[in-house]
């Protein structure tokens, strides 16, 4: 018997509610967070190696753990794993070059959307300071394309070595105005602690709920510290730009020194870029 017989059959309310009302399926239960809790880590892989600083981290990583072990004098100079360790890391420094190209383009991009003008920026002094950190990327970056093309062989290599020292320059110019602009924000960022701090407190006194503002606490001290460990990562970045500067002469150039500090740096941005893909 199908279905419009079965109707036909039935009392006139019945054969109404059953021809006009349709089974409605259970509606699924939603996630809290599903971008939390549909992504795996191997989805999160995905798009971390997707993007080219992902890549660029990891051999960052790779290669000074290997000058580590080069600099500590732990292997001796005669064992064949040291050879190849050095041409190891030669060869990632070299491939890291080329995840550059085009990478100065972002910091004229930050520069634009800063507006190019006092008037678009909060004040002279931080028109002056993003100038000096974009514009000081952005230059070594864009050098940093030439020194790869020499290295690689397709430009004469006696100009590497002039191509460096202005890339070197470059570099610690942006660091000292990444890490002024960086501190600048971190005061700000204090100030908002406090002021936020002293709300909670009156509004504790009087007997006052404010979860809003407590999580909205949380979130600050959250953000003040990437802020201060992307300024460790900053100091340990121009820690190695002053050394290219000075030829690797000085106190605070030796190389177990400066490895450490460019696997702290780069230690310090994988965690971040994971985070933020």
């Amino acid at each position: 018997m199908d279905s419009t017989t079965a109707t036909a059959n039935l009392p006139a309310a019945e054969a109404k509610i059953t021809t006009t009302t349709p089974l409605i399926p259970p509606k699924p239960i939603a996630l809290a967070n599903p971008k939390v809790s549909d992504r795996d880590f191997l989805t999160h892989l995905e798009a971390y190696l997707s993007k080219r600083d992902g890549v660029d981290k990891l051999l960052k990583i790779s290669r000074y753990a290997a000058k580590i072990i080069l600099s500590s004098s732990i292997l001796p100079e005669t064992l064949i794993l040291t050879t190849r360790l050095k041409s190891f890391e030669s060869s990632v420094g070299l491939s890291r070059k080329a995840f550059r190209l085009g990478k100065f383009v972002q910091d004229v991009n930050s520069l634009r959307r800063g507006g190019g003008g006092s008037s678009h920026f909060h004040s002279r002094q931080e028109l002056i300071l993003s100038i000096l950190a974009y514009g000081g990327e952005g230059i070594y970056y864009f050098v940093e394309q030439f020194v790869w093309l020499s290295k690689s062989g397709l430009i004469d290599g006696r100009h590497a070595k002039r191509l460096g020292k202005i890339s070197a320059w470059a570099e610690f110019v942006g660091y000292v105005g990444s890490i002024s602009l960086k501190f600048r924000d971190l005061n700000e960022l204090n100030g908002d602690l406090a002021a936020l701090s002293s709300t909670i407190e009156i509004a504790h006194s009087r007997g006052v709920r404010c979860g809003e503002e407590e999580e909205r606490m949380e979130k600050l001290k959250a953000k003040m510290v990437l802020k201060k460990l992307s300024i460790v990562q900053d100091f340990a970045d121009g820690f190695m730009a002053l050394a290219d500067i000075r030829d690797g002469k000085g106190k605070l150039s030796s190389p177990l020194f400066l490895s450490c500090a460019g696997l702290l740096s780069a230690i310090i941005s994988t965690q971040k870029n994971w985070a933020a893909c």
